[in-house]
């Protein structure tokens, strides 16, 4: 910052006061009636210009030291001499020294000197103290409309301070004074950029060129702006100038790493990332893009601690808080991925991206309302999210309202026609047929471009289910084949080994007919519904959930954790019926309906031996294939290859055979899939009374029953039961070859 005192005036002479002033004595009486004395010195004390005059010559030849000794001096005898205080401050301010008490004081004693206030204001502005620099700038500019160097610092501050309008102004009334300045150019190139006013932005920069056209650091910003028009190549060119004029800027690798994702170049994309990282080890927006661009490719665990780092670095910022909570809830950690959505919301409340994140993990957790209410907040604070509209059509699916849903995905892609979330959804949540050629096309375009690996994945699934529903098995067996091998490169590997062990471990260290332990509780009101995944359970919580007196809990997650914890059997008991009545404090019973509970069968007769257990039973083959048709990302790592698939649930044969042989007769009720589709309300009549209830007609109409489902099958438990899922696995039997061993089971 340079201080100059452009102008020095003389201070007025001390005129004598008119007979009808007050006298200067300070009697209070008019001086016609008063002694007539002139004031003392020490009243109003003189000071000659030529010791001001020989001040201001010691600053500006260097000398700020002595000027600043020099006017120490005098400001005991003259404080309330303004030029005084005015050259103490900018003495002080050239030798490096706190100067804002003296500035401070200049502004007060010189109220219509525009340097007093534009001196104030610029150091204020390098303090970062930005509203209060900017009262003192505007004060200056009021005075002197023409200080370029006011209407610059006015502008920063003005950005500073989120005034993007306001810093626009102060930068092109200053470029209107001194069109040559280039710094003015490229900072209001840089504000119209923060506005997404991409063209005006290149505009700004181009002009600084146009004066000097070797400076990296505009051909870095041009190359963004370029960018974020879609103009990749113009861009990629740009940052390479940059980057040949000055090899140390990391900005522009960055950027370059941004067009290569957006080309699905993501390999080259994460080095150039990590080549800005190294330049600069604290660049905020390289860490996350390379944090996000692992995340694309899979590498989910790379990414999390990617995006640990960067909240390490800034702590402060709302998205680096929530690109990490999606890493997280990729992994399914959704605790973990809700602790930084809700830190990110602390930093910042209007924030629409954490407020749509936290809506994902509030319905895998089962909170539908607080998770539509969580989306409908994002929607409120950017209306035309594409995502959130998206979304919300995934929430109202839940509730069964599938035209609604439909309608907000096709919104959805209206915005964004690349959004794969809502191509995906119109297809999931209805049967297609051959008049749906429209979306097929679609679908095919965007799958024809380089994607994110898990949108890819979504997308292959989705046509999947396209060719299933028009019969043309070949080809939707080739989209299934293709999407279970891309989820193989997020590296979740299924361990066989593993879960024999497992298994062994547990059959040879549980016998459910010893005595209860200590602290089982005696409730009947958890109903848990197990078996393999696509096996019947949603359907049959669907129908126990009809019945008035039960509550659809959804898959909780609480055994697995339960397991991990090792807490006492009265503990557990009393921790899971507490969890239970924050779901439903009325209901006389809850069925949680986690298929993956088959594993902790032994805990939970321990700790509950009163509690239902019902095991749903379907054909192998048709429960694997189903499984092998749903995009289960890395939460089922046996899901994505046949082999694994026949290996896990020739296992989870060996544990329900153990628990069928140990466990009381009254605990267990096996129901097959095949017999509860034929039979349906002979089944559902053994369901409700083996759970202790009455049977409630209710039960027969579940289609209709409103409430929330999450899982794959929300939409066929809105339908009547047919039977067309039953042999389907026939459709496939040409592909299927490690499944059909299974048939001998």
């Amino acid at each position: 910052m340079h201080w100059i005192i452009i102008a020095i005036d003389a201070p007025p002479a001390i005129m004598k006061p008119g007979r009808n002033k007050a006298c200067p004595c300070g009697s209070g009486k008019k001086y016609k009636h008063c002694c007539g004395r002139e004031p003392a010195p020490s009243v109003l004390p003189t000071l000659h210009p030529n010791e001001i005059g020989a001040l201001v010559a010691l600053v500006g030849n260097g000398r700020a030291s002595e000027a600043a000794a020099a006017a120490r001096a005098l400001l005991t005898t003259h404080p309330g001499n303004g030029m005084l205080w005015k050259i103490f401050g900018v003495s002080l301010l050239r030798q490096g020294q706190d100067a804002l008490p003296a500035l401070r004081r200049t502004a007060e004693l010189l109220p219509r000197d525009a340097e007093a206030h534009g001196n104030l204001g610029a150091a204020l502005h390098d303090r970062g103290e930005w509203a209060e620099a900017l009262t003192s700038l505007r004060r200056a500019l009021d005075l002197q409309p023409r200080d370029v160097k006011a209407l610059i610092d006015a502008a920063h501050a003005s950005r500073a301070l989120g005034r993007t309008s306001e810093a626009i102004t102060f930068y092109q009334r200053a470029l209107r004074l001194e069109p040559h300045l280039i710094e003015a150019h490229n900072d209001l190139g840089n504000t119209l950029l923060a506005l997404g006013r991409y063209p005006e932005a290149v505009t700004c920069y181009r002009a600084a060129l146009g004066i000097e056209p070797d400076d990296a650091a505009v051909h870095s910003n041009l190359g963004n702006a370029l960018r974020q028009m879609g103009r990749l190549d113009e861009a990629m060119a740009c940052c390479q100038r940059a980057i040949a004029l000055d090899p140390a800027l990391s900005e522009p690798h960055d950027t370059i790493g941004i067009a290569l994702a957006a080309r699905g170049r993501f390999r080259e994309a994460i080095a150039s990332y990590r080549r800005a990282l190294e330049l600069n080890p604290r660049h905020i927006e390289a860490r996350m893009n390379l944090g996000n661009a692992l995340r694309d490719l899979g590498e989910l665990r790379d990414s999390v601690a990617c995006f640990r780092q960067a909240v390490e670095l800034d702590p402060g910022r709302a998205a680096n808080h929530r690109d990490l909570g999606n890493a997280l809830l990729d992994l399914g950690r959704l605790d973990d991925a809700a602790a930084s959505y809700a830190r990110a919301l602390v930093l910042q409340p209007d924030y629409a991206p954490a407020h749509l994140t936290s809506s994902m993990v509030l319905r895998r957790q089962g909170r539908a309302a607080d998770a539509e209410a969580a989306c409908r907040a994002a929607l409120s604070i950017a209306p035309d999210s594409a995502e959130a509209l998206s979304f919300l059509g995934e929430l109202c699916a839940d509730q069964g309202r599938f035209a609604e849903a439909e309608g907000l995905f096709r919104r959805a892609l209206a915005i964004d026609p690349d959004l794969s979330n809502a191509w995906c959804g119109i297809v999931a949540h209805r049967k297609m047929s051959e008049e749906d050629r429209s979306w097929l096309e679609g679908a095919e375009a965007l799958l024809a471009k380089r994607l994110p690996l898990r949108h890819e994945i979504s997308l292959r699934y989705a046509l999947g289910k396209y060719f299933d529903d028009v019969a043309q098995y070949g080809q939707a067996f080739d989209h299934y084949r293709s999407a279970n091998e891309l989820t193989k490169r997020y590296g979740v590997k299924y361990d066989g080994t593993r879960q024999s062990r497992r298994v062994d471990e547990i059959i040879g260290g549980v016998d459910a007919r010893r005595p209860e332990p200590a602290g089982s509780n005696p409730s009947e009101r958890p109903v848990f519904v197990v078996g393999m995944p696509r096996s019947g359970t949603t359907l049959t919580e669907q129908i126990l959930a009809s019945h008035p007196a039960v509550f659809g809990a959804g898959e909780l997650t609480f055994w697995d954790q339960a397991a991990a914890a090792r807490g006492t059997v009265d503990l557990v008991s009393a921790g899971y019926l507490a969890h239970l009545t924050s779901l439903s404090s009325t209901a006389l019973r809850v069925v949680d309906k986690m298929p993956a509970n088959f594993m902790n069968l032994g805990s939970i007769h321990a700790a509950f031996p009163n509690a239902r257990i019902i095991h749903m039973r379907r054909h192998p083959i048709d429960t694997c294939l189903s499984i092998y048709f749903q995009y289960f990302s890395s939460t089922h790592p046996y899901a994505n290859d046949l082999e694994n698939l026949a290996h896990y649930y020739g296992e989870y044969v060996r544990i329900t055979d153990h628990w069928r042989a140990m466990l009381p007769p009254t605990t267990l009720l096996e129901v097959p899939y095949e017999s509860l589709v034929e039979d349906q309300e002979g089944w559902s009549r053994r369901m409700v009374e083996f759970i202790g209830l009455p049977w409630d007609p209710r039960c027969l109409d579940f289609h209709q029953t409103q409430r929330a489902v999450i899982t794959t099958s929300k939409w066929q438990v809105r339908q009547k039961i047919h039977t067309a899922s039953a042999g389907r696995w026939r459709n496939y039997q040409p592909f299927v070859g490690p499944l059909l061993r299974l048939v001998s089971r």
